[in-house]
């Protein structure tokens, strides 16, 4: 079956240049062929993502050109004349793979909005909720190395499309032949008729303008700030630079070599900002500049880490921290001000800090948590804005430095998110503080919240059942201690059931149903399992809780060590 799909690929990929040669070594690599084609691409709710190359399980013009003929039949299937916005990073073939799709939307009769450069996604997202649009495409692997490239789906509301959505374009895919079921128009053909659009720069500025809207003080001097930007070779370059020109900012230093677009990432091989490989250049320059911030954006511009000059050196702070000061700043301040709203609404994941619930109950604001994924905090908006309430929404972030303040986008904004936070940092520097002091006053007052998360990679066909047998086998017979401390509630939010150990009492779970674990501890601490759905990885999530930063230390270090050995990886 593999060499059938092997030898159907060999006599008829010839779209893209690139595909044959590369098929031609693979004659020689049974593995890497194996690779390529035991499977299709999985397309779900985080639409594609895969290696960049040739091959049924490989990201290229044929698995982008199927997933679009896909999510045009759905489009279709909802309206006639409907519409789509595409955009792109800087990543490999980027560009090559929105021609391609802009070019099967038009073959089926749906008119596309492109963007005529690199964006960030919430500038897609933007995009189709100011343009009315069925449907938004952004090619895109976030923040994975190099040799991964992705195509995010989106739905009319400006969301990453929800289950029922990403079922149906599957299944239209799965009827689709490769080679010869997709519609194709020649793009310029398609953009010299008017089915292929750019948008213009009236777009751009209106989403710049929705941005800076959301500030939270609008008159605060930030001509003082003095900070450092790393875009990470991305889509953030531009619109970050722009907006915290825009609020004041008058001394950013660019990491020169990571300023312009190159989708190889040459000296950031994994352009992630959790990690602090990825500041390696930034810190180096901090040494001269002597900076109150470092920002790195990555590549498509919707997550964003931050580090602190404290003690002689740079901290990097964890996304759950940031998100912390984040709600904490945006409550306190805007209460302050007079300017909150009644009823206020913050969403986090699940597997964010447990510490918000605190800071929100402070506020009166009500803390809605929802699924891993950006999407379900979109549709908690989307729920807002339907009952005319939208203006409720103050914050929603994720523990993988993903923010968004203001409603103008359904997914996180790291052009928003270095707006805040430049804003909040010049905020307490006006007050004496930087943002690790305003953290450890937070502490203080609720508790000391310390959080890890730790990432297992299995890539490949073994790697994946060893993640899906892990699962299996802990949901079959779950811990009942974590560090020798008792299990007091377990979730299995797949079965949607939650049982309190103590009582023995079984409640539903208001959610969707996800393969994830959940335990949490008599001591307050707690640790949730689950695999990446975008990535061959299983990762662990642990909150710990103490009286103490030691005993929070102590706490998070032991729960993570006997979920290592529970995981077996």
């Amino acid at each position: 079956m593999i060499k059938e799909k092997y030898e159907l690929w060999l006599k008829h990929a010839v779209l893209d240049p690139d595909l044959i040669p590369e098929l031609e070594k693979m004659a020689a690599d049974e593995n890497e062929m194996n690779e390529a084609f035991y499977k299709d691409l999985e397309f779900g709710t985080a639409g594609l993502r895969g290696i960049i190359g040739a091959g049924t399980n490989r990201l290229n013009v044929y698995t982008v050109g199927k997933a679009t003929q896909g999510l045009a039949a759905y489009i279709n299937s909802r309206t006639k004349n409907g519409s789509v916005a595409i955009s792109y990073d800087s990543r490999i073939k980027s560009d090559l793979f929105a021609r391609e799709a802009a070019g099967v939307f038009a073959a089926n009769g749906v008119k596309v909005y492109l963007y005529k450069e690199l964006t960030p996604v919430p500038m897609l997202s933007f995009a189709v909720r100011h343009l009315k649009c069925d449907a938004g495409v952004m090619i895109t692997a976030s923040h994975n190395p190099s040799k991964y490239n992705g195509y995010k789906a989106y739905d009319e509301t400006g969301c990453q499309l929800g289950p029922e959505a990403a079922d149906y374009v599957l299944n239209i895919m799965n009827r689709v032949d490769i080679f010869e079921g997709i519609k194709r128009l020649d793009f310029d053909k398609a953009l010299n008729e008017g089915k292929i659009e750019y948008i213009d720069n009236s777009v751009v500025e209106a989403y710049l303008k929705a941005v800076e809207s959301a500030r939270v003080v609008k008159d605060l001097d930030l001509s003082d700030l003095n900070i450092i930007y790393t875009p990470l070779n991305g889509a953030g370059n531009k619109p970050v630079r722009e907006i915290l020109k825009r609020i004041g900012v008058k001394n950013i230093t660019i990491v020169k070599e990571q300023e312009l677009p190159d989708g190889n990432f040459p000296t950031a091989p994994y352009p992630n900002p959790e990690i602090r490989e990825a500041f390696n250049l930034a810190l180096k320059l901090a040494n001269k500049v002597k900076p109150d911030l470092l920002l790195a954006t990555d590549p498509d511009c919707d997550r964003v880490g931050i580090a602190i000059p404290y003690d002689g050196e740079y901290r990097l702070i964890t996304g759950n921290d940031v998100g912390v000061l984040m709600l904490n700043y945006i409550l306190s301040v805007r209460k302050k001000l007079g300017t909150l709203p009644k009823n206020p609404v913050a969403v986090k994941t699940i597997v964010s800090s447990e510490l918000c619930k605190e800071i929100a109950k402070d506020y009166g604001c009500e803390l809605r948590e929802v699924l891993t994924g950006f999407k379900f905090i979109g549709e908690q908006m989307t729920e807002l804005e339907k009952a005319g309430e939208e203006n409720r929404f103050v914050f929603g972030y994720e523990e993988s430095y993903g923010y968004l303040v203001g409603t103008h986008a359904r997914d996180k904004d790291a052009v928003v998110g270095s707006m805040i936070i430049c804003e909040m940092t010049a905020y307490y520097k006006s007050l004496g503080l930087n943002l690790i002091d305003q953290l450890e006053n937070i502490y203080k007052k609720y508790g000391y919240f310390l959080t890890l998360q730790k990432s297992f990679v299995s890539e490949g066909q073994a790697g994946l059942k060893k993640i899906a047998d892990t699962m299996v086998r802990i949901r079959q017979n779950p811990p009942k201690t974590f560090a020798g401390v008792p299990v007091s509630v377990f979730k299995d939010i797949e079965s949607g059931k939650s049982l309190n150990i103590k009582t023995g009492k079984t409640e539903d779970i208001n959610l969707p149903r996800s393969n994830v674990l959940v335990f949490y501890l008599e001591n307050g601490s707690s640790a949730i399992i689950r695999p990446s759905g975008t990535e061959p990885k299983i990762k662990i999530y642990v909150n710990a809780v103490g009286k103490t930063k030691k005993e929070a230390e102590e706490r998070r270090e032991e729960i993570t060590k006997a979920g290592e050995e529970l995981l077996g990886f």
